[in-house]
């Protein structure tokens, strides 16, 4: 009589997880693209008028947003033709607009405008977006908020 060993099982191969780890490796990657590209897209950056002078002629027709300060005493013209000087302590800038500003829009307050410098060394403006103070400061009560933009005496 002869004696068999016993059948050995036959398993199945394992498989191992490299394809998996490639996917999710890959996956990951385009999550981090896509995060980091859109954060870059959300940056929002502006030039001072001194930088903006310093490209000389080769800023003419490169469309940037330009900050800074409105200078007091500059503004002339209806809101729909606007004309004013944009200062940042060093340089000057002619800013002209047909887009009104918003109501909080005043001398000395900070803006910056979306446009392009034309040849002629004004900067035409597409869009004026007003800095505004983070510090509010809420009415006496009983009192309405006062509207540095409206004159009851107009």
């Amino acid at each position: 009589m002869t004696v068999a060993s016993p059948p050995v099982p036959i398993l199945p191969r394992r498989r191992r997880p490299w394809g998996i780890a490639i996917l999710v490796a890959v996956v990951l990657a385009v999550v981090a693209f896509l995060a980091i590209g859109g954060i870059g897209n959300a940056l929002v950056y502006y030039v001072t008028p001194s930088e903006l002078l310093d490209r000389g002629d080769a800023a003419i027709g490169e469309t940037l947003r330009l900050g800074g300060q409105v200078a007091p005493g500059s503004v002339s013209g209806p809101p729909t033709d606007l004309t004013f000087l944009l200062t940042d302590g060093t340089s000057e800038v002619t800013v002209h607009s047909r887009v009104a500003p918003t109501r909080s829009f005043r001398e000395g307050s900070g803006a910056v405008v979306e446009g392009a410098l034309g040849a002629d060394g004004v900067f035409e403006a597409t869009r004026v977006i007003v800095k505004h103070d983070e510090n509010y400061e809420a009415p006496a009560p009983g009192e309405v908020p006062a509207d540095p933009a409206f004159d009851p005496g107009e």
